[in-house]
């Protein structure tokens, strides 16, 4: 089927550089962690102690005679359920102070991942599958999230806690009882880690196949219309089942395989409590131990073997976070393939003259797009360029913006090669209205105010009116806080191409680009827009890019272009007389 998920995953093993990259986030609240990590560690001072209240308490009901005051037990279990509630206590202070940190590095991390991806070119985003990219970086930060908690709270303490009880087992009750718990623990966690390790390509295969069946479903949502206009809708929930049956049968492959990993960590439990209790009854038999010597050795166990067993737990999903967080940190190690020089300077802007000199590009090494081309727009004219589709008359505007570098050549502006200067600067004066203009899912007034987002309410008015949008947006019920919809669909191309004019009116650049601004619009429409062009356009260099030769009659200069080289140039009436491929243009749309 289409639309294969756009990354492939790694096969790794334990993920250290994903730890690495999350260390300095972990620094940032150095005072916060040192408090979280006092508490727990008292937290686990007063878990190792707790089974010895309980072995006190049992050992003086079970000698203490009838006569006896019960002051002592009873002060035992004040002291065990106290010793309980600190231990609550101290984890969630130990939580609580550790939270605003997971949450920072969340914040943060989210962020980068962000601004990158708004750093990567265009070839990326072209792409680029909007699903799948989406769910990947949400499984991310829920991976980031868990792993900085369990990672830092759970494996560490556990292993600590481990070695205490080993010691205190040697140390009071001799080698048998320490030799079993360690080897009881060796054994559960080498059996933890292989069964996770194999686990973890079912894992990736699960995520692999939840972010194909969340691109299918955004896809094909994203174009409804087109789904409708040919009734394909069947035909897109066979191809959504398809996907989600790829994910059914990854996520059973998971579950038998957790069956098979929970199977084993119980067996390897079992075994180990009946050996240790086995062992601890015979010694009491023998009157060697004290019944609360037995009942502090199962408490041991148990308080060894619930956070081991949770430990196979963290381990296990230790392992599912770094598998989801591979994703999104491929996506930070993805390089833009037009980046800035070092210490690049912004580009200023005198006069808002373009050259471009013997540029050359190309997409791919087996087809050139732009060959050789040399032309100037002189600061205050209006250029335009024509030709049939695929000359490379969009490309030039890419190339302008710098969304891709030229393969050779420079572009110059006011005597500064783009490539020399920071993009930020360069796209910031220049404006642009694009063919297919796309607008956010807001009010008509927010996506005008996106030209230039510090500009006053009566800027944004302005801008409507330059553009001629103040008799469409008075017969709207909600005037300028009508929603447009997603992408814009709620609007007529037309009105969508003047809100694209409002905006770059307000963004105010020195140099104009109209990308076919009117190809897709009816007559009326048209009229309309190119008034507002006209009139945007005076006094600025303006680069137009068109399919109707009727809307640039008026350009100081018109370039005709052919597969990536000019064939013509001139004013229209110097075209004209010269009797060659811009007069066949002509003529063909005339007749039409």
């Amino acid at each position: 089927m289409r639309r294969n998920h756009y990354s492939d995953q790694k096969v790794d093993t334990f993920n250290w550089q994903v730890l690495k990259a999350l260390w300095p986030y972990l620094l940032e609240f150095k005072v916060r962690i040192g408090f979280a990590l006092v508490c727990l560690i008292l937290t686990k001072i007063a878990s190792v102690y707790l089974p010895f209240i309980l072995k006190d308490i049992v050992d003086i009901l079970d000698t203490q005679k009838e006569n006896q005051i019960y002051l002592v037990p009873f002060g035992l279990v004040a002291a065990y359920g106290l010793t309980r509630f600190t231990i609550v206590i101290f984890a969630e202070i130990r939580d609580t102070l550790f939270g605003r940190v997971t949450e920072r590095a969340i914040r943060r991390i989210g962020l980068k991942v962000f601004r990158h991806l708004h750093n990567l070119d265009l070839d990326f985003h072209l792409n680029r599958q909007t699903g799948g990219l989406s769910r990947d970086i949400d499984r991310g930060n829920t991976g980031v999230n868990f792993l900085m908690r369990f990672m830092v709270f759970n494996i560490v303490p556990t292993l600590f806690e481990i070695v205490m009880v080993i010691t205190i087992l040697f140390v009071n009750y001799g080698f048998w009882f320490a030799f079993i718990t360690l080897i009881s623990i060796v054994s559960y966690i080498s059996y933890s880690v292989y069964a996770t390790e194999w686990r973890t390509g079912y894992i990736r295969e699960a995520n692999k196949a939840d972010s194909s069946s969340n691109t299918r479903a955004i896809d094909s949502l994203l174009n409804y219309e087109t789904v409708k206009y040919f009734t394909n809708e069947e035909y897109e929930a066979q191809a959504y089942d398809e996907n989600l049956a790829e994910w059914e049968k990854a996520k059973t492959k998971n579950r038998l395989s957790l069956f098979a990993l929970n199977g084993g960590q119980a067996l390897i439990i079992s075994l180990s409590m009946t050996s240790m209790l086995g062992l601890a009854a015979y010694e009491v038999t023998n009157q060697n131990m004290t019944l609360g010597d037995f009942v502090l050795i199962n408490a041991f166990m148990m308080q060894l073997f619930i956070p081991l067993n949770f430990l196979g737990f963290v381990y296990r999903e230790i392992k599912g976070s770094l598998a989801n967080i591979e994703s999104m940190f491929d996506l930070l190690d993805k390089k833009p393939k037009v980046e800035d020089i070092p210490d690049a300077p912004e580009l200023i802007l005198k006069q808002g003259a373009i050259s471009f000199e013997q540029i050359s590009f190309s997409y791919h090494a087996e087809r050139t797009i732009i060959d050789n081309l040399s032309f100037t727009i002189k600061a205050g004219q209006k250029v335009a360029v024509v030709g049939e589709s695929g000359s490379g008359k969009s490309t030039l505007v890419k190339l302008l913006f710098r969304f891709y570098d030229v393969t050779s050549g420079k572009i110059i502006i006011d005597g500064q090669a783009i490539n020399n200067v920071t993009q930020h600067s360069l796209r910031k004066h220049i404006g642009i209205v694009p063919q297919d203009t796309v607008l956010f899912n807001d009010t008509l007034f927010a996506n005008v105010h996106y030209g230039n987002p510090e500009a006053s309410e009566e800027a944004v008015y302005k801008a409507i009116d330059l553009a001629h949008l103040s008799v469409f947006v008075a017969s709207l019920p909600d005037g300028v806080e009508t929603r447009v919809g997603e992408r814009g669909l709620k609007l007529s191309g037309g009105e969508k191409q003047r809100v694209a004019i409002a905006r770059t009116i307000l963004k105010n650049p020195a140099i104009l680009v109209f990308d076919e601004a009117t190809s897709s619009l009816d007559s009326h429409s048209e009229q309309a827009i190119l008034m507002a062009i006209k009139e945007v356009s005076e006094h600025r260099t303006s680069l137009v890019i068109a399919h109707r030769l009727s809307t640039i009659v008026d350009a100081d200069h018109i370039i005709v272009m052919q597969l990536g080289k000019i064939i013509e140039q001139g004013d229209h009436t110097s075209l004209l007389t010269l009797n060659g491929h811009y007069k066949k243009m002509w003529q063909l749309q005339q007749s039409s």
